[in-house]
């Protein structure tokens, strides 16, 4: 991530807290199925923290990680309001001033696909695991098949400029095993809003504007049904389009480390 993107977010924390795309999901609650009791979370690019937060009371520690100072205010309002503790630190998923293996769980929910460095984040967040702890991603799915991923990405950079890349999961089980990560689950085409979001409340989400708006529903209406049905992208009889957010969910355990 870049101060592009920071400031962009910066702007729009606020619509982040109340966000059903980002509060809450099927792939979140399938997380914490897949996880064993975790006592240390950090969130990365937390936004307004909904993932870290999910953990209370579960966690007796949690850190929320974001570039953007206005989205680390509503965490710490969000927290507020639930009476719950939680740490926040300004900082980008490529540089976090926190101790090496500190966290049961390093999170990243709808945040990686904005990262101007992949694998330096990757690395970092794998740095602050402890020896047996797990590193978790959730993210915008990219696509094999390269005409559909590129539509995909053109739809993406339309809702948000700042959108760098929707990565494969043959790609994120590289990055995990460079890292040294082993992984025990990568589960694919995961919707995280049951019925799709119609792309009117995905752009009011984004704050990305009419034209924005009328671009992505002209495109997706000139887009053959084979291709936007292979996206999962729906359309309702009065011609309103769905997306479903599709994401991936891949989880890694960092490997024990002998003590000496």
């Amino acid at each position: 991530m870049d101060s592009s993107s920071s400031k962009r977010f910066n702007s729009i924390a606020s619509g982040y807290a109340t966000s059903e795309v980002h509060s809450g999901s099927p792939t979140l609650d399938r997380l914490h199925s897949l996880l064993p009791h975790v006592d240390s979370v950090c969130d990365i690019a937390c936004g307004a923290g909904h993932t870290g937060l999910g953990f209370a009371g579960i966690a007796s520690r949690m850190v929320a990680v974001d570039p953007a100072p206005n989205m680390l205010a509503e965490v710490r309002r969000l927290a507020d309001q639930r009476g719950v503790a939680v740490k926040t630190v300004e900082a980008f998923a490529e540089s976090i001033p926190l101790a090496t293996a500190s966290f049961d769980l390093v999170v990243c929910r709808l945040a990686a696909h904005h990262f101007s460095d992949l694998p330096k984040a990757m690395s970092e967040m794998t740095r602050l695991a402890k020896s047996g702890g797990h590193v978790a991603i959730i993210d915008m799915e990219g696509d094999e098949n390269s005409a559909l991923d590129a539509l995909n990405h053109e739809i993406e950079v339309l809702h948000d400029p700042t959108h760098v890349r929707s990565y494969t999961a043959r790609h994120w089980r590289e990055l995990f095993s460079a890292n040294g990560l082993e992984v025990q689950a990568c589960e694919t085409r995961r919707w995280e809003i049951p019925g799709g979001l119609t792309v009117k409340r995905w752009c009011e989400l984004g704050n990305s504007g009419d034209e924005a708006f009328h671009a992505i529903q002209d495109r997706l209406a000139s887009t053959p049904m084979n291709e936007l049905a292979a996206l999962e992208i729906t359309r309702d009889a009065d011609g309103v389009f769905r997306l479903p957010i599709r994401t991936l969910l891949i989880l890694g355990r960092k490997p024990y480390e002998p003590h000496t």
